[in-house]
Order: C-alpha cells, then structure tokens, then sequence
C-alpha cells in the first residue's frame, strides 16, 4: 500500500469560542477535538503524523507532544493561511513520495470511509482529492466548482465568488489529500492575492489543473463536517455525534427507553441486550455486557458492568469500578476503583471506594468506605457472602472475613475474622422516666418565657 502520511491544521486561535482553553481541546463525545482527528490518522495508517499549532499555544503543545512526541509538533508563525500552514510542515514530510491528507483539530466528525475514499481517488490517478458536502446555507463556506465529468475544478472561496459561484451548495470541507512531493512543490507557486491577503491551500487545485492533471472530489454529510470553532459549533458538534451513537446502539440491540436523554462517549461499549433507561451518561471507558439494566439517572465513567448487573436508578460509577456477574448497585451509591464479584450487592445509599467485595456480600445502606485519611488512600477488602449491617463506617485498611457479619451502625477499625459478628458501636443505656421528666420540665420554662 502506498505510504500514508497526515497533517493535523491546529494553529487557529479559536477566538470566537471565548475560552482560555485551546479550541481544539474542548471534547466531543469526551475525547478532545484534535484527539478525534489523531484517532482518524491512526485508523488510517498515516505515518508520521503532525499538527500545525501557534506558538502561543502552551498547553496545546504539551497536549500534541503527549500524543505525537515533539517531532509531531510544527510551528506556524506567523499565521499566514492554511496554504502556509501546510508549507510549515515540509520539512516534517521531506523525502515522502506517498499521500498526504490535510485534517483539521476543530473537526471531530470526520468519517474515516471519506477519507478512505480520497486515498481511492489519489489511487485511481488523481492528484489531488478535496472532500466536499451539500451545504443547508452555503453561507462563506468555500464553493466546489465542477466539470461535467465530476471532477474539481477549482475551489472558490466565498469572499471572492462572483453571484453564479455563490449559487452553487457543494461546499469545500477544508480537507484534502494528494501526492506529497506534488502538493509541496506546487504550495510554493501559491500567491496571496486574494480578499484576505493570505496563501489559500485551496489554490492547489488550480495549480494542479493547470498541469493536467486531475482533482477528485468525495463527499460526506455535511453532519460529518462541523468545524467546532464556536461554542455554537461545539454544540452542534456533539449532538450530530450523540445521535450517531444512539442510532449504533439501537442498531446494535440496546434497548434505550428514552434515546434522546442518553449520553455517550467515543469509546462506550454496550453489549446486545443492554437496557438503558431515561438520563443515563456514560463517561469514557465504559463496557456494559449483555443483560445488564442501566437505571435512569445514573452517569458511569471507566467502569466495567458484568452480564445481568443492574445499576441504579441515581447510581455513580467512577474509574476502576468493576462489576461481575448480577452485581446489584442500587440507588445512590457511588462506587470507585473497586471489584465487585458475582452477586454482591449494595442496594442503596454508600460509598465504596478503593476496595473489593466478595461474592454474594450485602452491603447494607449507609455502608461507608473510609478509603483516605487526607493524604493516602487504603484498601477495604471484604470476603464472600459477608454482611455488613446499614449505616456501618469501614475504616481502612481494613479485611471483613467471608461469612463474617458486621452489626448495624458500627466503626469498624481492625480485621473481622471468617464467619464471626463485630458489633463497634456504643452499648445502649436507658434511663427509665427520663424523657417524661424532661418534657415536663421545658414546657414549664417555655410558659415562663412566654
């Protein structure tokens, strides 16, 4: 197969989205908008991959250093186009004869089929392939003009179309693939002559033209396309992907109650025959296998949910959360960073945080894991079939025996042994006639004072 290579544009200052964070690190379906775009080369099998940021950009170059290691990292400065955006990275890619797509951080949705698609066209004889969609309202996106034969003519962008051009609802996506050795070799023919006084990469379509040769043109849906430039855009972004995500899992026979109040991330995976009810989240890093019931309102992050476990209704995962098999987690009960094995159950009403529980134990309500004294934290392990009585604190580290009993309201502090009972609570003391008296006497004050 031919090489493949991308360039990731990212150099935008994302003004208009009015944050201190880098446009292209506000998530979509919880992963970062330039991470969606890193995700799609890597499918590809693009090798190397880059991004063009500013150098004003601090915490967006530790984040691509992070992804792609400093020689993934181009500077653009100053910001002269994308057409000068793209010459940044010659250097990147010199001695490259293969293909090389052009991507944008602040376009999530792209779909990797596209893409696939203009490396068939490069393929098939093309030199250069732009992806395109219909516009609902062209507005200033650029404009496709085509020949009778479908392929590109040129691009025209929208300040300087003339009222035929502007007519025209094929519209340039901004992503575009082609030879490497020919789209650097004819970016420096590029002028910048033109309403914004900048060096359109979208000129190399008439560069190319100009040599006979040819430019292809792939369409994707403009949902695919949503540049996230705004906060607007954002928005848009995401719901375009939560309605994509809802539509896979009822494809792939998850029963949503209520779709349009589920929430997704990129990597949620539901097995057939999960049921999911109203105003559920899933965060990153959730699988949930078959037969599992996700109760309304309960948001899941990093957790794993074993067959026939039922969480909720009100319910927390957070990271490091593991259910086996018919685990029950009830209403409001969060769990963290703890195993729970086939059977056990929390019913309602505790915190189980850094710790494992056994098979068939019953946490009773109220059970609290005392997990961190401020500065560390501690395991609590408890063993099979073990019960802990409702409104229980667990200080940890801390080990409860299989079969081991724990009375109703104790603090416990040290290791219960197998199959024994630890009651840690005070002895109950009664004192006979006590509340009568005491009645008695502070109505007495109370018709005093009055």
């Amino acid at each position: 197969m031919t090489q493949r290579a991308a360039l990731i544009l990212a150099a935008g200052m994302g003004t208009r989205m009015k944050s201190a964070l880098p446009k292209v690190l506000h998530p979509v379906g919880g992963r970062a908008a330039l991470d969606w775009s890193i995700a799609l080369a890597g499918k590809l099998g693009c090798d190397p991959v880059a991004c063009v940021i500013s150098p004003e950009s601090g915490p967006l170059r530790a984040h691509v250093a992070a992804a792609l290691g400093e020689s993934g990292i181009i500077v653009q400065s100053p910001a002269l186009g994308t057409g000068h955006a793209v010459r940044c990275a010659e250097a990147a890619f010199a001695g490259m004869s293969g293909f090389l797509v052009i991507l944008y951080g602040d376009s999530p949705l792209v779909p990797a089929e596209a893409i696939e698609a203009l490396f068939g066209a490069l393929e098939a004889g093309a030199e250069l392939g732009v992806l395109g969609f219909e516009a609902a309202e062209p507005g200033l996106y650029g404009r496709l003009v085509t020949a009778p034969d479908g392929s590109l003519e040129r691009i025209v962008e929208a300040r300087d179309a003339n009222e035929a051009e502007r007519s025209i609802r094929l519209c340039n996506s901004g992503v575009m693939a082609g030879r490497a050795e020919t789209m650097f070799r004819l970016l420096a023919r590029v002028t910048n002559q033109n309403a914004k006084g900048e060096y359109y990469l979208t000129d190399l379509v008439g560069l190319v033209r100009g040599e006979g040769g040819r430019c292809a043109v792939v369409t994707a849906a403009e949902s695919d396309l949503i540049g996230c430039d705004t906060r607007a855009g954002l928005a848009m972004a995401e719901a375009a992907f939560q309605q994509k995500a809802r539509r896979a899992a009822l494809d792939g026979g998850v029963s949503l109650v209520a779709p349009e109040t589920v929430f997704f991330s990129h990597d949620t995976v539901l097995e057939p025959d999960v049921t999911v009810e109203p105003n559920v989240v899933f965060g990153p890093g959730v699988r949930v296998a078959s037969g599992a019931v996700i109760r309304a309102f309960s948001h899941l992050e990093g957790a794993i949910v074993g067959p026939g476990s039922t969480v909720g209704p009100y319910a927390r995962l957070r990271p490091g959360s593991v259910l086996e098999r018919d685990v029950r987690i009830g209403n409001f009960v969060e769990v963290k960073n703890t195993l729970l094995q086939d059977g056990a159950k929390a019913s309602h009403l505790a915190y189980l945080g850094d710790g494992e529980v056994g098979a068939g134990a019953n946490l009773g309500a109220g059970t609290i894991f005392c997990n961190y004294d401020g500065y560390f934290k501690y395991r609590t392990v408890i063993g099979a079939g073990a019960f802990v009585g409702s409104n229980s604190a667990l200080v940890a580290p801390v080990e409860i025996g299989a079969n081991a009993y724990v009375g109703s309201g104790s603090v416990i502090t040290q290791d219960i042994a197998e199959g024994a009972l630890a009651i840690g609570r005070a002895r109950q003391v009664e004192k006979a006639g006590w509340a009568t008296a005491f009645h008695a006497e502070m109505s007495a004050r109370k018709i005093r004072k009055d």
